[in-house]
C-alpha cells in the first residue's frame, strides 16, 4: 500500500465520513471481524439485528406500525429469521402508494433517490445516513478482499444518467482526493471508446468498477485497435448492476489481465453480495437477509431457483422489508473455502424479464437465445425482445463478416426453442441504445414467466 493510499484510508476518508455524520469506518471494522464468525454465529447475529430493527420500525414507521397491528405481528416474539415469512412481500406499487407513510417519523437528512427504471418501473424512495454508511462499508470490505483500499486509483465506468448528473463540486473534490475517476460511458461511439481507453491508460487504476457490458465493450474495442491494457497493474475489475455473462468475464480478464469480481445489488436494495477471490458470492449478512421465493411468494429451500427477496436491516429511516428485487437466484448451503462464514448466493440469473416463454409454456433463460447469436461471426451487437408468445424481435448490428445465410439460421434456432408458429422478426440497425438506466440488456420479455 502506498503512503498516499494509507493516508486516504486512515485520515482523509474517515474525516470525510465523520463530517457527514456517517459511521462507515466503524461499520467496516465490525464487518471485517464478523465475516470470520461461523455460520451459526452469523445467523444468531442476524436474528438479534432483525428483532431490534423490526421493533424500531414498529415504533417509528407509520406504514409498518399499522401493518404489524393488522397482522398481530410482534417483533419481540421473533425466535428465528424464518419468521419474516409472516410478513407480506414489499413491491414497488406498495412503496409508491405509501411513500410518505414509509418514512420514519424521527428521520433526519433523508436523501431522495430513484431507480433507473430498467424494468420499466422507476421508483422513488429515501435513504438515511445509516443505510449509506453500511452500504459503503460493505463495498469497502469487499474491495479489501482483493487488495484494493480507499485511495487506490479507481476508474468507475458508469452509464447511468442519474449518477452522471449528480457530480457537484464537493463530490468532484472528494473523488479527486480519493483518486476515483468517473468515466461517463453512456455513449459508446468509436471515438468515445478511443477516449475511454486513453483515460484508463492515463489513470492506471488499481481497480475498475462498472457495468460488465461497458467494461467488456471497452475491452473488445481496445483489442480490435491493438491497444494493450494488460500492463496497467489492475488488481480487479468489480462489475455490478447487470448479469455477468461468461463471455464478458473472459473478455475483461483477457484484455485487462486481472480477475473479475461480481457484485450484486441495486440502488434500491443495497449492496447484497460480493465475490471473494475464492469465487464465493458472499451476502452482506450483517445487514441483509436474502430469501428465495416462488411465484406465490412462498420461501424456497437452498438450491432452488426463485425470486430474490431482500430485507435490509440498515434501512430503519425508510425500511425495505421482504423487498422483491425482480431478480432470480439460488441460495447455497455451502461454506466458502475462503473461510468466511457469510452465507452464499449460488447463482444470480438476472431479472424475471430476462427469461422467455415458449408457446407451450416452457420457461427458458434468455441464454437459450443469446448463444445462438453469440456463435455467429459478424454479429457486433444484438438485442432480443419477446413481444408476445407469438412474436419475437431480434435487433442486430452486423459487420462485413456477417453472412446472409445467418438470417435463416437465427429464425430456425429461435423457432426450435420458442415454437414453430412464432414469428421471428430480424431488424438490422447501426446502433442499439442502452436502457434509460444506462444498463444494457440482451434479452427483454414482455411475456410473464
Amino acid at each position: 500500500m502506498s503512503f498516499y493510499t494509507s493516508f486516504c484510508s486512515t485520515v482523509i476518508f474517515p474525516l470525510h465520513e465523520a463530517l457527514k455524520k456517517h459511521t462507515t469506518v466503524e461499520v467496516r471494522r465490525g464487518m471485517e471481524r464478523s465475516q470470520w464468525l461461523k455460520p451459526d454465529e452469523i445467523r444468531q447475529l442476524q436474528l438479534q439485528s432483525l428483532r431490534a430493527f423490526l421493533k424500531d420500525v414498529q415504533v417509528h414507521v407509520p406504514y409498518y406500525r399499522q401493518l404489524f397491528a393488522e397482522l398481530g405481528f410482534e417483533p419481540v416474539s421473533i425466535d428465528s429469521v424464518q419468521k419474516l415469512a409472516e410478513l407480506p412481500l414489499l413491491s414497488k406499487p406498495e412503496i409508491r402508494q405509501h411513500l410518505d407513510e414509509m418514512k420514519a417519523d424521527d428521520a433526519v437528512r433523508l436523501a431522495r433517490f430513484n431507480t433507473g427504471g430498467s424494468s420499466g418501473e422507476p421508483l422513488i424512495f429515501y435513504i438515511g445516513s445509516r443505510r449509506v454508511s453500511h452500504d459503503v462499508a460493505a463495498k469497502w470490505r469487499a474491495t479489501r478482499w482483493w487488495g484494493v483500499d480507499i485511495g487506490d486509483p479507481e476508474a468507475v465506468i458508469w452509464g447511468s444518467p442519474i449518477e452522471l448528473g449528480a457530480q457537484d463540486k464537493i463530490r468532484l473534490l472528494r473523488d479527486k482526493l480519493l483518486r476515483t475517476h468517473l468515466i461517463p460511458a453512456f455513449e459508446m461511439s468509436s471515438e468515445k471508446l478511443d477516449g475511454f481507453v486513453r483515460q484508463i491508460q492515463q489513470i492506471r487504476p488499481k481497480m475498475l468498477f462498472g457495468y460488465p457490458s461497458a467494461l467488456a465493450h471497452i475491452a473488445s474495442h481496445a483489442e480490435k485497435r491493438g491497444v494493450a491494457l494488460n500492463n496497467l497493474g489492475i488488481r480487479v475489475a468489480f462489475v455490478t448492476s447487470e448479469r455477468l455473462y461468461d463471455h464478458q468475464r473472459a473478455k475483461i480478464e483477457s484484455v485487462f489481465a486481472c480477475p473479475v469480481a461480481n457484485g450484486y445489488g441495486g440502488r434500491d436494495a443495497g449492496f447484497i453480495a460480493h465475490q471473494c477471490p475464492e469465487g464465493g458470492m458472499h451476502i452482506t449478512a450483517e445487514d441483509i437477509i436474502v430469501e428465495i421465493v416462488d411465484k406465490q411468494g412462498l420461501p424456497l429451500p437452498d438450491g432452488e431457483l426463485g425470486e430474490i427477496v431482500v430485507t435490509h436491516m440498515a434501512t430503519r429511516d425508510f425500511p425495505f422489508i421482504r423487498y422483491r428485487t425482480g431478480d432470480m437466484g439460488v441460495l447455497s448451503d455451502k461454506v466458502c473455502t475462503c473461510g468466511r462464514g457469510l452465507p452464499l448466493l449460488d447463482e444470480i440469473q438476472g431479472r424475471t424479464t430476462d427469461f422467455v416463454v415458449a408457446q407451450d409454456g416452457t420457461v427458458l433463460h434468455g441464454l437459450a437465445l443469446i448463444y445462438v447469436l453469440r456463435d455467429l461471426e459478424g454479429v457486433d451487437a444484438f438485442k432480443i425482445t419477446q413481444d408476445s408468445l407469438d412474436k419475437t424481435t431480434v435487433q442486430i448490428v452486423k459487420t462485413l463478416k456477417y453472412q446472409v445465410a445467418y438470417e435463416q439460421k437465427i429464425v430456425d434456432e429461435f423457432k426450435k426453442r420458442l415454437g414453430q408458429a412464432v414469428t421471428i422478426n430480424i431488424e438490422y440497425t447501426d446502433y442499439i441504445p442502452k436502457e434509460r438506466s444506462g444498463k444494457f440488456r440482451y434479452v427483454i420479455s414482455h411475456v410473464k414467466a
